[in-house]
């Protein structure tokens, strides 16, 4: 049996110096965002009392979901024993760690006061699915470090499958925590769903992928690494099959909303009267981030057409965690159900919100800052195999 080799990659070529260096200032952009924001207030922000949750928290949401979807490749190989996904396992964990940090970065970031986390490292309310997120999260890292120190250490490649299914269980739970977050308020028409925890499981899967394909092909392209037919075009069929699922989802909710009377409106506000909210549900949502890449993954092989898909995957998801977050806090709240109320506080007013720019630093700093530290890594550790030619994966997966 043909053993796997790794190898870091080069770094001291011009374009990975340069790559660090617009990183670097992206990351910086959003740092001074976050203080910008700080010093000043979130009033400088495009948020208020009735949009509370921003476009960070959309960066922050999809970059903790897609963290979880990326160890899915580990997880194939590892879990359910597909031998030709074990040498990009190295790659998926890596990813996954690097993605969930940057997620939090934001999430911190735009709380405001960051010293509160402290609060809540400390005091914990287990009624609050917040306070169980900080445990699933922490343990995340964890639990992925451990199974990459089982797969980089010779002794103890035995204990990877165990670690690994640890690490499947431990993502499936976080995501449900984090689909939970919106599935429990019960406050929020838009939200107030159990379907929110499986439909946050598919969408890690496909904007995980997504992410991870891109970040194969250029690793491998930047590092002159061969990468076959063989890996890329079972990945391509697997994105296929993640993007199909997730807009089944998506129909299944928006379909159990239309059936039930109350829930009428809510679902007239988001696919057809809620002005900027329908448009990017059926634009970037559905035909950007659904159609498409459908077209393109399976309408052709070539690799600039998976790398346009996974683009369109990722600005779909974008659109659909949008939709979903700040469209669900723009809905105007019923205070009392199946009451008339009349005050002269935005009772029936769609709240109002445009991104701001320091939002969108922030925003855009963290999925820097989660690239970097992939870039780094890569540098530093032995993540990438030396080859993914085809004859190289199939010896070593025979």
């Amino acid at each position: 049996m043909a053993s796997v080799q790794y190898r870091e990659i080069d770094g001291r070529s011009s374009a990975y110096l340069a790559l660090l260096g617009a990183l670097s200032g992206l990351i910086l952009a959003g740092l001074g965002a976050a203080w910008y924001m700080e010093h000043n207030g979130h009033y400088v922000t495009g948020m208020s009392n009735r949009i509370v949750w921003g476009t960070p928290h959309v960066f922050a949401v999809f970059l903790i979901v897609a963290a979880s979807g990326a160890l899915n490749v580990a997880s194939i190989a590892s879990v359910f024993g597909r031998d030709l996904y074990k040498p990009l396992a190295r790659l998926s964990g890596l990813l996954a760690l690097a993605l969930l940090a940057g997620g939090l970065a934001v999430l911190v970031l735009d709380l405001g006061r960051p010293d509160r986390l402290i609060v809540a490292m400390t005091h914990y309310n287990f009624k609050s699915i917040f306070a169980w997120n900080i445990f699933l999260y922490t343990g995340f890292f964890a639990v992925v470090a451990l199974y990459l120190w089982t797969m980089f250490e010779r002794r103890m490649n035995g204990h990877s499958k165990r670690a690994g299914l640890l690490a499947f269980l431990w993502r499936l739970v976080l995501t449900t925590g984090t689909g939970s977050i919106f599935g429990f308020l019960v406050a929020r028409e838009p939200y107030n769903s159990a379907l929110l925890a499986p439909l946050f499981i598919v969408m890690s899967f496909s904007f995980g992928l997504a992410v991870f394909v891109l970040v194969l092909m250029a690793a491998c392209r930047w590092s002159g690494r061969a990468l076959g037919d063989v890996v890329l075009n079972r990945l391509r069929d697997l994105l296929g099959v993640f993007v199909a699922a997730v807009l089944y989802f998506v129909a299944v909710y928006h379909l159990t909303n239309l059936y039930i009377a109350r829930q009428h409106d809510v679902e007239r506000f988001l696919l057809w009267d809620g002005g900027i909210y329908p448009a990017l549900f059926w634009i970037g949502q559905i035909l950007v981030g659904g159609i498409l890449p459908l077209v393109l993954l399976f309408k052709s092989a070539s690799r600039h057409a998976i790398a346009a898909a996974a683009v369109s995957v990722i600005l779909g998801g974008l659109a659909q965690v949008y939709v979903l977050i700040i469209g669900g806090q723009a809905y105007p709240q019923l205070m009392f159900p199946e009451k008339e109320v009349s005050s002269s506080f935005f009772d029936g007013v769609v709240a109002a919100y445009a991104p701001s720019l320091p939002e969108v630093a922030l925003g855009v700093g963290g999925v820097a800052l989660a690239l970097a530290l992939t870039a780094v890594a890569l540098k530093v550790l032995p993540f990438l195999p030396r080859s993914l030619a085809d004859g190289d994966v199939d010896s070593a997966a025979a």
